[in-house]
């Protein structure tokens, strides 16, 4: 909780869809600036019920999220993908995303 709370404090968000009352997809998002691609939405950790994929929610969530982008004047969307996550840059590749670059982490010894 902790952290979560950290990340909304920094301006995370989420966007989910719902089946009547049930949460069945999710897509936390980020809205920041960076140097090499100005103002942008990043999209994190969407996931999507199991029994829900392969069923097009998760293009209509992305739509969502590409409009909400656009209309906070975000000139790009950029995000991670695991390496093992294969499924998951079939999906990215699909929405017209391209791989360029490797995303590095270093744990800082407190």
């Amino acid at each position: 909780r902790l952290r979560v709370s950290e990340m909304i404090g920094q301006g995370y968000q989420c966007v989910g869809a719902f089946e009547e009352n049930n949460l069945i997809a999710i897509c936390g998002l980020w809205i920041i600036t960076k140097y090499y691609i100005g103002k942008h939405i990043e999209p994190d950790n969407m996931i999507v019920l199991p029994e829900h994929r392969s069923k097009g929610l998760g293009k209509k969530i992305m739509q969502w999220v590409y409009e909400y982008g656009a209309s906070q004047g975000c000139v790009a969307s950029e995000l991670n993908c695991y390496l093992s996550n294969t499924k998951g840059q079939l999906f990215w590749a699909n929405e017209g995303y391209e791989a360029i670059a490797y995303h590095y982490q270093k744990p800082l010894l407190l």
